[in-house]
């Protein structure tokens, strides 16, 4: 009976791993599902984006991110002026207590500019991705390149 249960355990281990496996933890935060679009050829830009989950009571800041592909990454986020959607650096994101913040498509995201190397900007490559928070410290991440925009149910909540 041990040995069949053991044998069970092993057996389900890879699949409740490969369930988190786009899950990053450091202190009370979480970063979940990064990802980017696949490089259009010729773009000179891509960007990055992720969900980050703080499971704490007090909140902590996003202060820069830095990735061997680019070089250089800026946080961004996209704004209504007037009748236009912008998008513009901005120099912090904050992740409030309790609460999560996610970076997509025309909310806040990762801007990589000047990029080197293009070969890992492919559909069903991965990328590394470093995001410095004030308080939990660095936190590396894989994220996945993809054709589409993967579908989630997260809201997009933005935070100053």
């Amino acid at each position: 009976m041990l040995k069949s249960s053991l044998l069970l355990a092993a057996l389900l281990l890879p699949v409740f791993s490969a369930a988190n496996a786009d899950d990053y933890k450091a202190g009370d935060l979480l970063v979940s599902d990064p990802w980017s679009q696949e490089l259009p050829p010729n773009a000179p830009t891509v960007a990055a984006y992720f969900v980050i989950h703080n499971q704490g009571e007090t909140p902590d800041r996003l202060l820069s991110v830095d990735t061997p592909v680019a070089a250089k990454a800026e946080l961004h986020e996209h704004v209504m002026q007037g009748d236009l959607m912008k998008m513009q650096q901005v120099p912090s994101v904050a992740v409030p207590p309790k609460g999560e913040l996610t970076f997509a498509p025309m909310a806040y995201h990762v801007m990589l500019l000047d990029l080197k190397d293009r070969s890992q900007l492919r559909d069903g490559q991965h990328f590394p991705l470093t995001l410095n928070f004030e308080k939990a410290g660095p936190v590396n991440v894989e994220v996945s390149v993809q054709k589409a925009p993967p579908m989630t149910g997260h809201e997009h909540k933005h935070a100053q």
